[in-house]
């Protein structure tokens, strides 16, 4: 069956298709008659406005992205609510994509968000610097703020939080535990989060001790588990004492494999993760961890964008920084031997 168009329900309800744009745009300046009559032909009808059509042509979408690095990750999860939030107030529609840290993924997704001319674009990039990507949107006027990361550019706008300051945080508690061998895990550290948190911690524990660090493909459970794994085939005197995570994901797969295998956490090892996602307090040993405030993150990253994209060259561009906040629980609460 065809779809009606307006032109089906003008004729239908015996007016103007400019009073049907009426009724659907500006319904007050329609007579109470004249509206319902229109407003009973649609519902006769079953006509469907085409709203990405509307918008093309008035130049304004109510589609904003994000794009994210890991939308399994309930980092993002919560991120991605915060922002919803805003958008949703603001009458318009999130998208959210996944780039799976693959950079050629996200190129895709970015070329097809830039041909659906998106109002803006919350985007947790891949990788370091200027990206070419990015630019290319600034220069066709969609607004791009970054999200759980910083800028050192004045045109764009940016949402952070101080992970070098997190990895400081994190270290100085297990080194006030007593703790002078530590592990730190975490990757790839192509991911500036990855390497602050780590530059954060390197810089705590300095000359007091000795940090190991393992390098992982990625920041999942999965990746905690092997690592973890290596961890414990060490000699016992190397091993170290406590290990520093760049995610809780990391984290609750150490905690998983030393329990498998036999371990007590925090008695032989201390765990600190970084996020206090949800589940980090749910665990069966409950994770220390690094709390970012993560639905601010979001809900300020979109207030940002709706107002450079209505506000235009009026708009003044901020680059936000969170200060994170340590939160201690069992898995590293006692102090070492």
């Amino acid at each position: 069956m065809a779809t009606a168009g307006i032109k089906e329900v003008a004729r239908h309800a015996g007016v103007s298709l400019g009073t049907v744009s009426n009724v659907l745009n500006r319904p007050s300046t329609v007579t109470p008659t004249t509206r319902q009559r229109v407003l009973d032909a649609i519902a006769e009808l079953g006509y469907v406005r085409n709203d990405s059509a509307r918008q093309l042509r008035a130049g304004r979408s109510r589609t904003v992205a994000i794009v994210v690095l890991d939308v399994a990750n309930p980092f993002f999860t919560d991120v991605v609510r915060g922002a919803e939030q805003v958008v949703e107030e603001a009458a318009a529609m999130l998208v959210v994509c996944s780039s799976g840290e693959d950079r050629a993924r996200e190129h895709r997704h970015l070329e097809l968000l830039e041909e659906q001319r998106v109002r803006g674009v919350l985007i947790t990039p891949v990788g370091h610097g200027v990206q070419p990507d990015l630019e290319r949107l600034h220069a066709r006027g969609i607004p791009v703020v970054l999200v759980d990361r910083g800028c050192g550019q004045a045109n764009r706008c940016s949402v952070a939080v101080d992970d070098v300051l997190g990895g400081r945080l994190a270290m100085e508690h297990l080194l006030e535990r007593g703790h002078r061998r530590v592990a730190y895990i975490g990757g790839p550290f192509a991911i500036p989060q990855v390497a602050d948190r780590h530059a954060g911690a390197a810089a705590a524990l300095a000359d007091r001790g000795e940090l190991r660090v393992t390098q992982t493909k990625g920041l999942t459970v999965a990746a905690g588990r092997r690592a973890a794994a290596d961890l414990v085939a060490l000699p016992t005197a190397a091993r170290p004492t406590a290990v520093f995570c760049a995610n809780d994901l990391l984290a609750l797969g150490v905690l998983q494999e030393l329990t498998e295998r036999g371990l007590r956490v925090p008695d032989d090892i201390a765990i600190v993760g970084y996020d206090d996602i949800e589940f980090a307090g749910a665990a069966a040993v409950p994770l220390s961890s690094v709390r970012q405030p993560r639905e601010q993150l979001g809900r300020t990253a979109a207030q940002l964008l709706l107002e450079e994209a209505d506000g235009g060259a009026t708009h003044r561009h901020r680059q936000v920084v969170f200060q994170p906040e340590l939160v201690v629980r069992r898995s590293s609460e006692r102090p070492w031997r």
